[in-house]
C-alpha cells in the first residue's frame, strides 16, 4: 500500500501527477490512498481537483479538518466511493468516514479519522475506531487509518490502540514527516505524519515570507500556496500475512519532471 501525504495546493498536485507514476512502476502496489484536503488552492478539496487526483493513480482519497472548506465538494463527497471524510464528524454531515474498495480479489477498508486535540470532531476516534472495526470484520481483509491529527501524543495513542487490529495507521495533518516510521508489536505500520507533497521551499506549503511577516507583525496575513522545491511524500508498507504489516518504508522523493 502506497500512501501519500498532504498534498498542498496545485504545487502539490503537479508534483504527484508527475510523480506518482514512476512510484507505481517501481513498487508496483495493490492500493494508492492520497491525502488531498488541501489541494484545492492550498485549503480544501472540490470535486475538479478530487478527480485530478483519481486521474493521477490514487484510489482512495481521504480528507480532515479543511474538507468542509468548498460547498461544491459536498455532493461528490456522497455520491463516490473513492473519498473519504474524517467517520467522526456528525453523522449528518455529507460524506463518508470509511470505504471498502476490492481490487484483484483484495477488499481494502480505508478509515478516515479526526484528532480531537486542537481540532474539533463530534466524537471520539478511539470509540469511533471501535465501532468501525467491528463492522468491518467480515468486509475487509485489510484496513488502513488516515488519523489526521495535531497533537502527536493523540496519534502514537491511536497507534498503540490499533495495533494488532490494522494494516497502518498513518498519521497525517502537520505537513512534516516524521522519522518514527515501524511496524509495532502487533504487526501494525505506524508513522506519526507522512508529511506533504508540495512545496518544501515554503512553511508547511505556505509561501515562507508571509508566514515569517505573519510571526514578525502578529497581524493578518494573506497566505498563498508556494511553489519552490516540490517534493512527494508519504510511505510503503508491505505485508506477509493477512491483515498485518511486515514494514514500512518512507518515500521522501523531489517531484520528478
Amino acid at each position: 500500500m502506497l500512501f501519500i501525504g498532504d498534498v498542498v495546493g496545485e504545487p502539490g498536485r503537479r508534483a504527484l501527477e508527475t510523480t506518482l507514476p514512476g512510484l507505481i512502476e517501481r513498487h508496483a502496489p495493490n492500493l494508492v490512498v492520497t491525502n488531498g484536503e488541501n489541494v484545492a488552492g492550498g485549503l480544501g478539496i472540490t470535486e475538479r481537483t478530487a478527480r485530478k487526483l483519481l486521474e493521477a493513480g490514487t484510489d482512495v482519497i481521504t480528507t480532515g479538518n479543511h474538507v468542509y472548506r468548498h460547498a461544491d465538494v459536498y455532493d461528490f463527497l456522497d455520491r463516490s466511493d473513492r473519498i473519504v471524510r474524517p467517520a467522526n464528524y456528525l453523522e449528518s454531515n455529507p460524506g463518508h468516514g470509511y470505504v471498502v474498495l476490492e481490487k484483484d480479489g483484495v477488499r481494502w477498508a480505508v478509515v478516515n479519522l479526526s484528532g480531537t486535540v486542537f481540532v474539533d470532531a463530534a466524537r471520539s476516534p478511539f470509540h469511533t475506531a471501535d465501532r468501525l472495526l467491528g463492522s468491518l470484520q467480515d468486509k475487509a481483509d485489510y484496513v488502513i487509518v488516515d488519523f489526521h491529527a495535531e497533537a502527536t501524543s493523540e496519534k502514537v495513542a491511536m497507534g498503540w490502540y490499533l495495533d494488532g487490529r490494522v494494516l497502518a495507521v498513518i498519521g497525517t495533518h502537520t505537513h512534516v514527516p516524521t522519522a518514527d516510521a515501524r511496524v509495532l508489536p502487533g504487526g501494525t505500520a505506524y508513522i506519526s505524519d507522512a508529511g506533504m507533497t508540495g512545496a518544501r521551499g515554503g512553511v508547511i506549503g505556505v509561501k515562507r515570507e508571509q508566514i515569517i511577516q505573519r510571526f514578525l507583525t502578529q497581524m493578518p496575513v494573506r497566505f498563498e500556496t508556494a511553489q519552490e522545491d516540490p517534493w512527494v511524500m508519504g510511505c510503503l508498507v508491505t505485508s506477509d500475512r493477512p491483515g498485518r504489516a511486515s514494514s514500512i518504508e518512507q518515500i521522501l522523493v523531489p517531484a520528478e519532471g
